[in-house]
This record gives structure tokens, C-alpha cells and sequence, in this order.
């Protein structure tokens, strides 16, 4: 049976009044206050809302939610080994911490146990962290369920067989991709950053001590090897796996192997904030604003990104809300760890900036479909879910929006 936790439970350690440990003392963000206009309740209204109706047409509980393509209705769903499995469940959970009804938390728990097998079965990636954290992290926190905490610490094992000491980072992709498909090959994508968070928590919740060490050391080797001289990012390193060196970087989704792709920054910008959090370094915490300014300087005045800030057709190139929405949640969380007053309110002004504008009528679905947000980018090159609505677009959104609720709320943000 859960045992659910009170409305002041841990999230993340951020909030109005944050302490962070070591030689950072006590940030103050009292003075951050919302843009005018903008009400965070009457968004978060709007997404269980929209999500209501979608619950409502779900086929079955085997079916997950993926992407709404233009000129469409209705989800396209996928199964649970697919990478995107873990965001619905995720954004039931939010909607069950919003609101505390046992309605949400009761779906949340039946798709969440869609994914107890992926536990157990040879990692196809990566992706473990966002299908099984995103998930049942979230309704571990909620409720401290066992059964979740068994299969997300045999889930943080099992991720950490893709990791190659000889590299120092975690494989991403065992299969063969285009573009890393070469002998005696080891690539590690910037995606990966994000599911760091499961070892993390992994390491501090009865797992082994060398789950911590591995994604350290991932993020260390990311932070050398797949950063140009103004830390925007590579989308994919590939090293060899004989010797550990780097050979080159490429690109798999962004628009070419120097162009700086608009979600994996932001996935940098969120995972450097997050390994800082989790291993109080101050080195991550400064790469996390280097990786954060270089995208915020070249955001357009909307600050909704194109897909690849190197697209040539900017500005007739797609934008994508869902590297919008990752950044939103990840500077929320960071103005809090900033000494600087001045750099921290521009982070969270930032942050409620970009939230008011996929807010707008320009990138809310509303009556469109039953999604969130419109406007994601998922893979230009192979021309997939392109200018769609996304799963892990609205995952982040939610997140973002519960974020300030709870800053504004002077709630701790985990």
C-alpha cells in the first residue's frame, strides 16, 4: 500500500529561500517575483484540462502517449520499451502533486507499472533514466512505494552496465545509428546528461557508492570532450573503445556536426544544473551557467528556439517548445544556486519569460488537441515529429509550471 507524503515533501532543493550546502550559504530569491500577467495556477488548470481529455480517450492502459503530428487530433501511442514510456506517467504524477486527487494518482500508479519490466531486461540505451526516473522516481517521492524503489535501484544496475571505464562515460546507444556506426565504437550523446539523475538518487537510496562514481566521471568526460570554446555542445562523441581517446563529434539530430541543436544544449543546461545539485562541485555549477548563457545569447526575442540555432532558413525554420520548456524547468532550479542576485533574477525572469510565451496562443494546443504544447522539433534530419506536439515537450512544461507553483508557494522544489 503507498504511503502518500504531505505537500511539503522533498523535490528539488531549491525554493524561495534556499540554502545550499558548503561554502554557499543562504541565497535569497524573495525579490524574483512572477511577470506581470502571468498565473501559474490558471496554466497548471489548463494542463489537467487537457490532460482529463486525453485520459478519457485512451484506448487502454497497455498504450502510452507519444506525439500529436500536425493535422492531427489524437496521440499516436507507443509501447512501454519505447524512450518516451516514461513521460506520461511523469506528468500524471505532476498532476497528482498539484492537486493531491487520488484519481491522478491512481492512473499515475497503473502506467508507472507498465514499465517494472524494463528493469529487468538487458538496457536497449540510455534511456533508462527518462523512462523509468521521469516515472517512478516521481511517484517514489510522492508516495515511497517499495515496489518502485526495488525496480529503480535495479534499473540504476542496470544502466550502469552500458559504462565503459576505459571512456569514462555511459554508451548511449548499444545499437547501431546512423552516423555512429564504426568499429570498436563507444558514443555518448549529450541526452545522456539527464539520466545521470537515477544513478544519483540511486547512489544515496541503498545502491552502491559506485553508481555516484560512474556519473560523476560521465559528467567530467562530457564536460571535456563534448563542449566547443563557447560551451554550446556536440550532439554525439564518439570515442574509441580500445583507448578511451576521443576520435570525433558529430551530429545525429542537430543540423550538422557544428551546429549548436537547440534541445541538446538545453538538455546540457539541465543536466550540469542537476549534477551540481547533486555532487555540490562548484566546477558544475559554473560549467551549468556557461552552457546556460551561450543559449540564452542566442535565443530569437521570444525566446522559443529554432531547432538548430544553425539552421540557415532561420527564421522560416521550425522552433521547438520542448527545448523551451527543459530550459524553463532548469533555470527555475538554478537561479537558486547563483550567488550573483543580478545573474540569478535574470535566470528566473527568463525562466517565467519563456513560460508565459508557451503559455500564449502561439504554442498552448488548446482546442488543437488534447496535448499541451504545440510546436516541438523531435528529429529534423530524419524528418520525425516535426512542428508536433510531444510527450516529453509537455513532461518538462508541467515540470516548469509545478517549479514556480511551489517557488512562489515557498514550497521546496524536491
Amino acid at each position: 500500500m503507498m504511503k502518500i507524503k504531505n505537500n511539503y515533501i522533498r523535490w528539488k532543493r531549491v525554493g524561495t529561500l534556499l540554502t545550499v550546502l558548503g561554502i554557499y550559504g543562504t541565497i535569497s530569491l524573495s525579490s524574483c517575483k512572477p511577470g506581470p500577467g502571468f498565473d501559474v495556477d490558471h496554466q497548471l488548470n489548463y494542463c489537467l484540462g487537457q490532460l482529463s481529455k486525453s485520459v478519457s480517450q485512451l484506448p487502454d492502459s497497455g498504450k502510452i502517449p507519444r506525439n500529436i503530428l500536425p493535422g492531427q487530433k489524437e496521440w499516436n501511442y507507443v509501447g512501454y520499451r519505447d524512450w518516451c514510456s516514461g513521460f506520461w506517467p511523469g506528468i500524471l504524477w505532476y498532476a497528482y502533486d498539484y492537486t493531491r486527487d487520488r484519481k491522478w494518482l491512481q492512473t499515475a500508479d497503473r502506467y508507472s507499472r507498465l514499465l517494472f519490466p524494463l528493469a529487468d531486461r538487458s538496457p536497449e540505451g540510455h534511456d533508462l533514466g527518462f523512462e523509468l526516473y521521469c516515472s517512478l522516481g516521481n511517484g517514489y517521492r510522492l508516495t515511497d512505494s517499495t515496489d518502485y524503489k526495488a525496480v529503480l535501484l535495479r534499473a540504476a544496475d542496470s544502466l550502469a552496465t552500458l559504462y565503459n571505464s576505459k571512456v569514462g562515460t555511459i554508451l548511449s546507444w548499444p545499437h547501431k545509428v546512423k552516423g555512429t556506426d564504426w568499429p570498436l565504437r563507444h558514443n555518448t550523446i549529450m541526452d545522456n546528461m539527464m539520466n545521470l539523475e537515477l544513478l544519483f538518487w540511486a547512489s544515496k537510496n541503498g545502491g552502491a557508492k559506485r553508481l555516484y562514481d560512474i556519473a560523476v566521471s560521465h559528467a567530467l568526460k562530457t564536460m571535456k570532450n563534448q563542449f566547443r570554446p563557447d560551451y554550446s555542445s556536440y550532439h554525439v562523441v564518439l570515442y574509441d573503445t580500445a583507448t578511451g581517446e576521443k576520435v570525433k563529434a558529430i551530429t545525429h539530430q542537430g543540423y550538422a556536426d557544428n551546429s549548436m541543436w537547440a534541445r541538446g544544449q538545453a538538455w546540457a543546461i539541465y543536466g550540469y544544473t542537476m549534477t551540481y545539485r547533486e555532487t555540490k562541485d562548484p566546477q558544475f555549477l559554473d560549467f551549468a551557467r556557461k552552457v546556460t548563457d551561450v543559449y540564452l545569447k542566442r535565443l530569437p526575442e521570444d525566446l522559443i528556439p529554432y531547432w538548430d540555432f544553425d539552421d540557415p532558413s532561420i527564421p522560416d525554420a521550425p522552433r521547438d517548445a520542448s527545448a523551451a520548456a527543459i530550459t524553463a524547468s532548469a533555470l527555475l532550479e538554478l537561479s537558486g544556486y547563483v550567488m550573483d542576485k543580478t545573474v540569478a533574477e535574470k535566470y528566473y525572469d527568463k525562466a517565467v519569460a519563456m513560460l508565459k510565451e508557451l503559455s500564449s496562443v502561439r504554442y498552448q494546443s488548446r482546442n488543437v488537441n488534447n496535448a499541451f504544447l504545440l510546436h516541438s522539433t523531435g528529429n529534423m534530419p530524419e524528418g520525425s515529429e516535426i512542428n508536433a506536439s510531444i510527450i516529453y515537450a509537455d513532461y518538462y512544461y508541467m515540470e516548469a509550471l509545478i517549479r514556480l507553483h511551489k517557488l512562489q508557494n515557498k514550497e521546496n522544489l524536491l
